[in-house]
């Protein structure tokens, strides 16, 4: 059979540039592993992109997804692209949607920017009151709780356009909090003031991860994509979501989960919590176990976090 004669495969992503930037490379990937195999690249714009407001408004991290999965689950795409960090728990997704590959993990912290031509400053040097913008509770609480002289103030938009936003003057913020990986992924990491302390900010669950996902009764799109995916960070992927699953949380949950993999040893390890969003103690736990085990070292420290009293803190407002 020629290349020609081979039915395309569709894959469906956001329009934003970060989006597309991240599909560019897994089309690249997928097209040199099956350069026979036609792939075309269909954009589907989300309630997410179109609403200026919370997100708590419109379903939560839903609104990034929930198009997409009806693409899906219609038939309209084989797979979509997302970023890990954006996709709601189980308990608020769609059912009959999986994840086929995971791509190898970039660097998931997260960092503070400041306006174009601002003098460098950490967030400890800022002055108080300084407005820091984040659409993320997990940051406002982590902000509160480790800088409360500052004030977090809620932002929306594309990474490119709050940034655009930040050096006008029209973001309704003095500097913002941001995810390294997607800075770079926009070539803007030169733009990093300061690279945030995962041992003290926590990174967001799925950070620096991108996933390739299909109708969960697709098994020849999985037999495809499977073969493109990082297992590795699959691992990290499936404890980290396993952690949050079992708080479930929801959009306004302040809560993360970090996984550490011990390659050598086959060795995961989670470090979970849930902040208080009005910035008091937060709830702390961790669990370690064989990354074939991934998903249920995960649950455990999710668990081990209810079990803390973490359940006090869970769904309250940022």
């Amino acid at each position: 059979m020629s290349a020609t004669a081979l039915p395309p495969v569709r894959l469906g992503t956001r329009p934003s540039p970060m989006a597309m930037e991240q599909t560019t490379r897994f089309a690249a990937a997928f097209r040199a592993r099956y350069p026979e195999i036609p792939l075309d690249i269909l954009k589907i714009a989300s309630a997410g992109d179109r609403h200026e407001g919370p997100l708590a408004e419109i379903g939560g991290k839903g609104a990034f997804t929930r198009t997409a999965d009806q693409h899906l689950l219609d038939g309209r795409v084989r797979a979509t692209i997302a970023c890990a960090k954006d996709l709601p728990g189980p308990h608020d997704r769609s059912p009959g949607i999986a994840i086929s590959a995971v791509l190898p993990r970039e660097d998931p912290r997260d960092v503070l920017v400041l306006p174009a031509g601002s003098r460098p400053a950490t967030l400890a040097e800022l002055p108080p009151g300084t407005r820091v913008g984040t659409s993320a509770p997990r940051r406002a609480a982590l902000l509160r709780a480790l800088h409360p002289e500052l004030v977090a103030v809620p932002v929306r938009g594309n990474a490119d356009s709050r940034l655009a936003a930040l050096d006008r003057g029209t973001l309704g913020a003095d500097v913002m909090i941001a995810a390294l990986a997607g800075l770079r992924r926009l070539g803007l990491g030169h733009r990093v003031c300061e690279v945030l302390d995962p041992a003290v900010w926590l990174p967001a669950a799925g950070a620096g991860i991108i996933v390739i996902e299909r109708r969960a009764d697709d098994l020849a799109t999985e037999d495809l994509l499977s073969p493109l995916g990082h297992a590795p960070s699959r691992s990290l992927l499936d404890a980290e979501r396993a952690a949050l699953a079992a708080l479930h949380g929801n959009c306004l949950t302040a809560a993360s989960a970090h996984a550490a993999l011990d390659e050598a040893a086959g060795v995961v390890t989670v470090h979970a919590v849930v902040l208080d969003p009005a910035g008091g103690a937060p709830v702390r736990a961790s669990a370690s176990g064989a990354a074939e085990g991934a998903g249920g070292v995960g649950r455990e420290a999710g668990l081990r976090l209810l079990a803390a009293g973490a359940g006090r803190l869970l769904g309250g407002p940022a």
